[in-house]
């Protein structure tokens, strides 16, 4: 697509509501459409657009082997809440191994994140056309510059709860009587690896004292 049409769609979907967004996408890309969910404290939100907007759609989440218990687990509540058809992808298990015996997370962070996170999930990128998240704009500084729609030179990124706000987030929770995950209460706003997250307001947890904010997947 041209950066005009992408720029006629941007706006077009700016005034659509999150089920028309994601409808229109998932129809326009059919079979060649990516969807992945990390289980952190707002995933529920485009999973339950999901399962309305188009159920048994397969959903893919990235194994990390350094998830918390409580990420595991919140997986599985919402997986049987909302009939969750998940595809789970785990690391090469030599390099994840190498990585969890250098503490690579502790050396270089980036390069764990890219082991554990990103590498596995190029694999299944290769096989899609535009790739559907959750992002959401006030989470980071990074996020907050971001379309609905982005073209980017490996696949498409579309976010369509970019532009909604905090007071939005907490309202859909509570209307639909959704779960919030475990560790949020405990004040962990954003949840990734062990090892590198904490607790904190938006993703001031993850990876504290480095200035790093996002792990790769989304740069």
């Amino acid at each position: 697509m041209s950066a005009q049409k992408i720029e006629h769609i941007n706006k077009a979907l700016s005034s659509s509501l999150i089920d028309a967004r994601l409808a229109y996408i998932l129809n326009k890309f059919q079979d060649k459409a990516l969807v992945t969910t990390s289980f952190g404290t707002t995933s529920a939100l485009l999973l339950h657009f999901l399962s309305r907007v188009r159920p048994g759609f397969p959903v893919h989440f990235i194994d990390t082997g350094y998830l918390f218990e409580e990420t595991s687990a919140y997986k599985e509540e919402l997986t049987r809440l909302l009939d969750l058809n998940i595809i789970t992808h785990r690391p090469e298990v030599a390099a994840h191994e190498a990585s969890r015996m250098a503490q690579l997370w502790e050396l270089d962070s980036d390069a764990c994140c890219g082991i554990n996170k990103v590498a596995p999930l190029e694999k299944v990128k290769k096989n899609n056309e535009v790739w559907i998240s959750g992002l959401i704009s006030f989470q980071n500084g990074y996020r907050s510059g971001l379309d609905i729609l982005q073209s980017r030179s490996d696949i498409y990124r579309f976010y369509p709860l970019i532009d909604w706000t905090q007071a939005q987030v907490d309202d859909y929770f509570d209307y639909f009587g959704l779960p919030k995950h475990p560790l949020e209460r405990m004040g962990f706003a954003s949840l990734g690896c062990t090892h590198c997250t904490k607790k904190g307001s938006g993703r001031d947890g993850r990876w504290t004292g480095t200035g790093k904010s996002e792990c790769g997947l989304h740069t």
